[in-house]
């Protein structure tokens, strides 16, 4: 179950030549792909482009009318791997996953692949994951491409040119024999815009026929001597064959030309922020009419060099807005232009920031010096974001003090069935008397890095909670080494880098992999051991039963996280445990987001009809709460909060919980767990009540009212003498 259904949209994959094509931009890709005569699709999905594989899931009728083949991989290697169905045969060929993340983990599939060569197209499109927006460590893509020799296409931010880039990728992949990578940022997967539509086209070959027609090149395989020729054959053939079908097709684009003498070299996917940087200066306007010449690198690897010189032969300086580090472009542009004799003066991180997303406000900064240098005649706007931050007319100057606002770290969801399983960790910790190394990986779980849970030590990638902590493991050392893994991370890699290899070294650390029936980190997608019963994959695969397979002896599970005290009896006794090798706990509980997703609907509906629905509520009694919080440092819900206190001789505020409370009962269950004060109670709201619910409610009001008489009258009495 993905966050979002791209049921009604894919319609509009069907729309052929004569008609405008509108949507996402992921959308957009998806039509470009069928356009194209793609022939089979694999991916993994994952922010930016997790949606990407979600409208290719929902398309599945579409591209079976087609006979394109389409699997989520089981990981970027998987997907990356697909690829070799191009390698022997005219197929065209794309995968997709979160770059750089991604693209390391497909990386020994990616190096063999390009090495070998390509016969049918093979597209990579890679979701560049790098800048404010992203939840990865900052690199980049374009050192993976030039290191594999692999071109790299950055089309400008517009859906008209993704489209074309995706099918110019096809024709650059095979005019070069060599895949491409798709360069796809944040923001570009999630525009929407319009184009031209095609008609879509059945692949010339189908991979039903590459099957009954198997072929063999020896010399495509990666095996010497072949792969010492395939270098050679990299930089003689497929490079200039590249470079000449780039040039022929002027795939990159000079806008502005002869403005000015000076120009600016930009990365087609930062093409739009530098024009707003322009038309902020008054040097462009929003449709792009430039006053200073841009070379649009569309594509930014290979560079070609007979463009660079071209576009720089008349100026006498040009900036170079290369978004990220290292400077690779702006090292490989220095190298031309000096070999060539150029005297254009070259600049780019010396006036533009050297790391970090390249916002509006900084480009403005770079291009405004720039321009102020060599174009100091130029009448220039001045926007407020070039006045210095303790000018109070400048949009950064500082309205309220920094140590007046607390830092909000990202956490888990209200109903989250993760947080009572670092609860009962944390509850586990307290009742050994340990403290203990937390080896934490991927996915939501990561979040219990921070408050109220402090819990992880490292994180080393998805799937390597449980490699993580391998070298922390000692037969003399007091306490064990806890790994955290999510199902999907579990699935992705850690059955085999993590749990296959604890038991083969007979590592004694405690495996807590949280299974939440999703891959809820990318987006709530099924997974093996999902429960929900697909049509189109096979699921309902236990996780206990796949470690037993690999040899793990010692292992539970639970099928209700919100049993904290139960959960954290069975940590104690997976911490202290003598039995050797490594220990797993299956926690298993739906994810929130997915089962509100799913119950709403019905429930609303039911409503709509008149039916019963009963709604859990939990609240706090005010009376009883002793005004010491330790409820929210156990829990950290966020529909957990404090309020002033109702009675006039208490000044400590009381714990309440909000109206976003979806009913989970965490709260309570962290309360008698922990022993705290016993102030939460569960409500049940009735919506429709039957004529038995209002029988009822009324013998309660009435009870409650008789048992309550003799207190009041008592309090009234001694109001009286007062």
């Amino acid at each position: 179950m993905a966050e979002r259904s791209f049921a009604h949209e894919v319609r509009k994959l069907r729309d052929g030549a004569g008609t405008t094509f509108s949507g996402e931009g992921i959308l957009a890709v998806t039509k470009a792909l069928l356009q194209s005569g793609v022939a089979y699709v694999g991916g993994y999905q994952g922010a930016p482009i997790s949606h990407l594989m979600d409208v290719l899931g929902d398309a599945h009728e579409v591209l079976e009318e087609l006979g394109v083949y389409f699997e989520n991989s089981a990981s970027e290697a998987t997907a990356a791997a697909m690829l070799a169905a191009s390698v022997n045969y005219p197929l065209r060929g794309a995968i997709t996953f979160k770059s750089t993340v991604g693209t390391n983990v497909a990386s020994d599939a990616l190096a063999n692949l390009s090495s070998g060569g390509v016969t049918g197209g093979a597209l990579i499109i890679v979701g560049e994951d790098y800048g404010e927006g992203s939840s990865i460590m900052q690199e980049r893509s374009h050192a993976f491409a030039m290191k594999s020799q692999m071109w790299l296409l950055d089309p400008r931010t517009n859906i008209e040119a993704i489209v074309n880039a995706v099918e110019a990728g096809f024709e650059l992949s095979e005019a070069s024999s060599t895949p491409v990578m798709l360069q796809l940022r944040l923001r570009a997967c999630h525009l929407t815009g319009s184009f031209e539509a095609k008609d879509n086209q059945r692949p010339p070959m189908t991979v039903t026929e590459a099957i009954e027609n198997p072929v063999r090149q020896l010399d495509r395989i990666v095996l010497p001597p072949a792969s010492f020729l395939h270098e050679k054959e990299k930089i003689e053939n497929r490079w200039p064959a590249a470079v000449e079908f780039i040039t022929r097709r002027g795939l990159n684009e000079v806008l502005g030309a002869g403005t000015a003498d000076v120009g600016i070299i930009v990365q087609g996917g930062v093409y739009n922020t530098l024009n707003r940087a322009l038309e902020l200066l008054g040097q462009s306007d929003a449709f792009g009419n430039t006053q200073v010449p841009i070379y649009v690198m569309n594509v930014t690897y290979p560079v070609v060099d007979s463009e660079v010189l071209d576009f720089c032969a008349d100026k006498k300086a040009v900036l170079l807005v290369e978004e990220g580090q290292p400077d690779y472009i702006e090292q490989n542009l220095n190298a031309i232009l000096r070999r060539a004799g150029s005297t254009v003066a070259l600049h780019g991180k010396d006036l533009l920031p050297v790391a970090g997303e390249y916002t509006t406000a900084a480009v403005t900064r770079g291009v405004d010096d720039f321009l102020a240098r060599h174009l100091p005649d130029r009448e220039r706007t001045r926007p407020a974001l070039l006045r210095p931050a303790d000018d109070p007319a400048s949009p950064f100057a500082t309205r309220v003090d920094a140590k007046a606002i607390k830092a909000r770290p990202p956490g888990l969801c209200t109903g989250c069935p993760e947080r009572p399983i670092f609860s009962a960790l944390k509850l586990a910790e307290k009742e050994t008397g340990k403290k203990h190394h937390v080896s934490a990986d991927i996915g939501c779980h990561l979040f219990a890095i921070n408050e109220p849970f402090n819990l992880g030590a490292t994180t080393m990638g998805y799937g390597l909670g449980s490699a993580g902590a391998a070298a922390l493991n000692s037969k003399s050392a007091d306490r064990r080494t806890v790994a955290i893994m999510g199902d999907g991370g579990f699935w992705h890699n850690g059955l085999t880098s993590g749990v296959g290899n604890a038991v083969f070294n007979e590592n004694d650390q405690l495996l807590l992999v949280v299974d939440n029936a999703y891959s809820a980190a990318t987006g709530g997608q099924d997974v093996l051991s999902s429960q929900a019963d697909s049509p189109l994959r096979s699921t309902q695969h236990p996780i206990e039963k796949a470690v037993r397979g690999v040899g793990v002896k010692w292992t539970k599970t639970v099928t209700d996280t919100y049993r904290i005290g139960e959960l954290r009896d069975l940590l104690v006794t997976a911490l202290t445990t003598k039995t050797k090798g490594p220990k797993v706990i299956v926690a298993q509980s739906e994810c929130q987001l997915n089962k509100q997703r799913r119950e709403k609907p019905q429930r609303q509906k039911a409503i709509k009809e008149g039916k019963r629905v009963v709604k859990e509520r939990f609240g706090v009694d005010a009376e009883t709460c002793t005004g010491d919080h330790a409820c929210i440092r156990v829990s950290g819900c966020p529909s957990l909060t404090i309020a002033p206190n109702p009675d006039p001789m208490r000044t400590d505020p009381v714990a309440t919980v909000l109206d976003s409370c979806v009913g989970c009962g965490v709260c309570g269950a962290n309360a008698h767990a922990a022993s705290l004060c016993p102030s939460f109670y569960r409500t049940d709201m009735v919506i429709n009540p039957t004529a038995v619910d209002r029988a009822r409610s009324v013998i309660r009001k009435g009870w409650t009212k008789a048992l309550s008489s003799g207190v009041e009258s008592r309090a009234a009495q001694y109001e009286v003498a007062q």
